[in-house]
């Protein structure tokens, strides 16, 4: 005899595409400057036997952010298609609830971030959370000891991802993945194949071999549909790259403003002397020394920079981490250029690389805006490289975020060089 309501049972499979990734794995849902935002949300929605009962597939119209590069080229969607094809956000959250209600098990691989992200959007447009209620299985979970894969903490096996786990039950891998609709749909053959092997029990009254997964009709894959307009978009570029012309630049001074040295261990072995020879050599009228978190070179750079007729400029590079006393979670943080305007900025950047040494220090030397603040006086903030602050939440994150942190470093330093 079948249980009251297994007979029921229903599982809603779900995957998300994002703008990127959040800081912290482990933050609450609540915090919301944590979690990225929702970019594509896909579902089917499957009775106990594996009959498809409904299925929904949405892109986003962004409202308020922008989508990274990066995460454009993980999924396809750029913020132009996404503002031209996309749905409102409560309009995407309240089709999925309707499935979601439905269901007694949400699945998905890798579930928890999904369910975070989703449900800090259902948080941002003031609606309760939907998954408090829905027991939840992670096919990553189920399927660990089943696939057997080396490599993971303790000597126990690794968590196989949602390729490694096709390949398995079904001897090949699957296309397209990164379109949320396409993950969703060998998310859910994976989930029933695990079923049909014995691996994950199904409803009770049923035997694995009554389980069988009906597929969806999926619509064109997000790389497909930019294919061609990347390509047409590279071509450009190289068009534009031939018809170059440098010469008028010849005769530019160049002052190279990000230098590491010898004293930035095991991330550099130039020693100062050779380095200002070479930048003597190539007419250079100046050199910055930006070692990772210390000043220990600056005596010996200023010295031979002297000696040569170079103008030495004497900067840091600085890990700007939320809170620098914070040893609880790792925060490297975003790798700040800051370069001194003349002897008095000096001082402040010895100040900051004993911070950044004494109390800063978890993996690398971190100082934080509080303590950059006290002492950004005759200072002079740069963008850095792809891991400072500005260039990062360009390439992951979003423009509007980029540009409101962007302000803030424009406020307190009154100049920013940039460059790539």
């Amino acid at each position: 005899m079948i249980p009251k309501g297994e007979s029921k049972r229903m599982y809603i499979i779900f995957d998300t595409e994002t703008t990127g990734l959040p800081r912290d794995y482990n933050a609450p849902i609540s915090d919301l400057d944590n979690w990225p935002r929702l970019v594509q949300l896909a579902w089917q929605l499957h009775d106990a036997k594996g009959k498809l009962l409904s299925q929904g597939n949405h892109i986003v119209k962004p409202e308020g952010f922008t989508i990274p590069y990066n995460a454009e080229k993980v999924h396809g969607i750029s913020t132009e298609r996404a503002t031209r094809e996309g749905k409102p956000l409560q309009f995407v959250l309240e089709d999925f609830f309707k499935a979601l209600e439905k269901a007694q098990y949400s699945v998905g691989h890798n579930i928890e971030f999904d369910i975070n992200v989703v449900g800090a959007e259902f948080l941002r447009q003031g609606l309760l959370m939907p998954f408090e209620a829905k027991a939840s299985l992670d096919t990553k979970d189920i399927s660990t000891d089943f696939c057997a894969i080396p490599g993971g903490k303790g000597g126990r096996f690794k968590w196989p991802t949602l390729t490694e786990l096709h390949q398995k039950l079904f001897g090949v891998g699957f296309e397209d993945a990164h379109d949320a609709a396409y993950d969703v749909d060998a998310t859910a053959r994976c989930f029933f194949g695990l079923i049909q092997k014995g691996v994950q029990a199904p409803a009770e009254g049923l035997q694995p071999k009554d389980v069988v997964y009906e597929a969806p009709d999926l619509e064109e894959a997000n790389f497909a549909q930019a294919k061609d307009k990347q390509q047409e978009a590279a071509k450009d570029v190289l068009r534009a790259a031939g018809r170059a012309d440098i010469s008028d630049l010849s005769d530019v001074p160049f002052t190279h403003l990000h230098v590491h040295t010898q004293y930035s261990i095991l991330q550099c072995t130039s020693e100062i002397p050779a380095l200002i020879r070479q930048a003597k050599s190539q007419g250079m009228p100046a050199l910055a020394m930006t070692d990772h978190g210390n000043m220990m070179g600056a005596f010996q750079f200023v010295k031979e920079a002297l000696a040569q007729e170079i103008k030495p400029i004497l900067g840091c590079e600085f890990n700007l981490c939320r809170d620098r006393k914070n040893k609880n979670t790792k925060d490297d943080g975003y790798q700040t250029v800051l370069l001194a305007k003349n002897k008095a900025g000096y001082h402040n950047l010895a100040k900051l690389a004993s911070y950044a040494n004494i109390e800063g220090f978890y993996y690398v030397p971190r100082i934080d805006r509080d303590i950059l603040l006290q002492y950004k006086g005759d200072l002079i903030a740069t963008t850095g490289g792809l891991w400072g602050e500005v260039p990062f939440l360009i390439l992951n994150v979003g423009e509007t975020q980029a540009e409101e942190a962007f302000l803030w470093w424009k406020t307190i330093s009154g100049k920013i060089f940039t460059w790539s």
